[in-house]
């Protein structure tokens, strides 16, 4: 498995979850699809960091996000 896309996966994850908590909080409502989404998100992002702990910090998301696009992009 390619741990840079299980990371960014879950950096992905974690941004997309920030707007239907938003969301769920202005609609006054529970957010149960968020609070999954961010489970999901820091369970990939925990299991990269266990396989690779010196690999995976603050400081080089931008450089993994970077490197998986392009490698699967192009």
């Amino acid at each position: 498995m390619d741990m840079d896309l299980i990371f960014v996966t879950g950096v992905a994850l974690v941004a997309f979850s920030v707007p239907s908590l938003m969301a769920a909080y202005v609609d006054r409502r529970w957010p149960r699809q968020a609070i999954m989404m961010l489970v999901i998100a820091f369970v990939a992002i925990a299991y990269a960091r266990q396989e690779n702990p010196d690999t995976y910090s603050i400081a080089v998301i931008d450089e993994t996000v970077v490197e998986v696009l392009g490698r699967y992009i192009n």
